[in-house]
């Protein structure tokens, strides 16, 4: 029988019946979800809730979790859900996150962590929101200053360098602290600057350009006095400004329009050239996401119109020399992609005719149907065919996407001409698997002919079913 209470009442009385170490135990698991991004929905509900019951036993809270969730919030416009091992450009993966604040409290600078985040914790329980935020800044400026030395320790050496590795836990250990450091630095002046960026920019027009272009600049000239901040500034911010681009690749705009030129070595003059190397940075990401969605056999057609839309705004908008970095980045992201759908591609026809080639009776189980895995792996790949058909000139498959329409095209025009007439002559034994058959290609045929074709096909296919025993004779007759 379900109780008539409120659910946050039964909620109270269930953590008030844990004992202090479970209720101590569930704070730190769900607060490491939150810092990795994988808290639902009630997960600051059941918190707030342990917080209160930890509060009215007079538990000591030393939580330092809530610490790290204060300290990383100046990163999380720069946070990527993808593998640590990843390398975006400004970027740190939030499975990094984790890694990298044990490093910090373990070997970085245990005492002072451990310190200014159980003031930290302190100031949040006593509900005193402006200490809380006064402590973090120290504890930022503590952090950017022990990094610094820490990095600059490792020098040039690679050996301090795989040790350091070790020690932080993540993939690109000296990239990801280095990025961390950068961002802490300037976290006022990005967090400014996030205010006053429009929120959702769903064209990146001369309008919207020169209005972001120049608070960017207003932000840089503040910081000309530090030699690595105003570039700094110009990097996170564009980035910050990508996040909000219905397309991202706009964002190239504001680097043509600083230049007042769609020349290479023009822009490249520019502090903003590097939202060149942000469009190409998150390319050469969307290709590792590409390949993972492939693997799996999930739709891939958004990621194909991303990358093809973002190839032909860089080809249009900047003139590309084919000696320039650009170019050549540009041509190795295109032969990436190009070599991981002529991989699919090439097999599809094949995979297709497998499974729709017509078997005598003798070869079917009675009562037997086509493996639906195989299908769905089939079907995949033949929208991936149909996706790539639209898409096919900027990524490099234009021949092989022909060839491998043009094969499915003739072997599905004739193949289920044969199949219909296999189902209509059918015995009751074989009929379940040609009826397999027939609905497989059905749903081919509404990739590679459109609904209306493979509309007529099942209305056929649904005729052939219902031929009585007498016509099935017939007709063998």
């Amino acid at each position: 029988m379900t109780s008539d209470r409120p659910a946050v009442e039964r909620l109270r009385d269930y953590l008030q019946s844990l004992s202090p170490q479970a209720r101590a135990m569930l704070t730190a698991e769900l607060e490491r979800a939150v810092l990795r991004g994988e808290a639902d929905a009630g997960c600051d509900l059941v918190l707030q809730e342990l917080r209160r019951t930890m509060r009215a036993a007079a538990q000591p809270t030393p939580r330092v979790l809530y610490g790290a969730r204060r300290f990383f919030i100046p990163l999380e416009p720069f946070l990527f859900e993808g593998p640590a091992d990843h390398k975006r450009l400004g970027r740190l993966a939030r499975a990094s996150l984790d890694p990298i604040w044990q490093w910090i409290g373990r070997d970085l600078m245990p005492a002072e962590a451990k310190a200014l985040t159980e003031d930290i914790e302190r100031a949040f329980l006593a509900e005193d929101p402006v200490k809380a935020d006064q402590l973090a800044r120290a504890l930022h400026d503590r952090a950017v200053q022990h990094i610094k030395a820490a990095i600059a320790a490792l020098g040039t050496s690679e050996k301090a360098r795989r040790r350091f590795t070790v020690q932080v836990g993540t993939p690109r250990a000296v990239d990801d602290v280095t990025t961390l450091m950068r961002i802490l630095a300037i976290r006022d002046r990005l967090a400014d600057l996030a205010r006053r960026l429009p929120d959702h920019i769903r064209a990146f027009e001369h309008e919207y350009v020169d209005q972001v272009k120049g608070h960017i600049e207003a932000a840089r000239k503040a910081l000309q006095k530090y030699p690595s901040q105003p570039a700094d500034l110009c990097l996170f911010g564009l980035i910050m400004v990508s996040n909000r681009l219905a397309v991202p690749w706009q964002l190239i705009r504001i680097a043509t329009r600083a230049a007042e030129s769609d020349d290479v070595a023009r822009i490249a003059s520019t502090p903003y050239a590097v939202a060149v190397d942000i469009v190409l940075n998150d390319l050469e990401y969307v290709v590792g996401e590409l390949r993972a969605e492939l693997k799996v056999g999930r739709p891939v057609a958004s990621l194909l119109k991303a990358m093809h839309d973002a190839a032909r705004g860089l080809r249009t908008e900047i003139k590309l020399s084919a000696d320039s970095r650009w170019s050549r980045q540009i041509g190795a992201i295109r032969g990436a992609v190009s070599n991981l759908l002529s991989a699919e591609l090439e097999t599809t026809a094949g995979r297709v005719r497998r499974l729709l080639r017509p078997r005598p009776a003798n070869e079917i189980v009675p009562g037997s149907l086509l493996d639906a895995i195989d299908v769905q792996d089939a079907e995949a790949r033949v929208d991936l065919v149909g996706a790539c058909r639209h898409y096919a000139s900027e990524l490099a498959v234009s021949e092989v996407t022909l060839r491998t329409c043009s094969e499915l095209t003739q072997y599905l025009e004739t193949g289920t001409k044969i199949l219909l007439d296999a189902l209509r002559h059918a015995e009751d034994a074989e009929r379940p698997f040609r009826q397999s058959q027939l609905d497989a290609a059905v749903r081919f045929c509404r990739t590679i002919f459109g609904t209306d074709y493979a509309s007529v096909l099942a209305k056929a296919a649904d005729a052939a079913v219902q031929a009585n025993p007498a016509e099935r004779r017939a007709a063998r007759a």
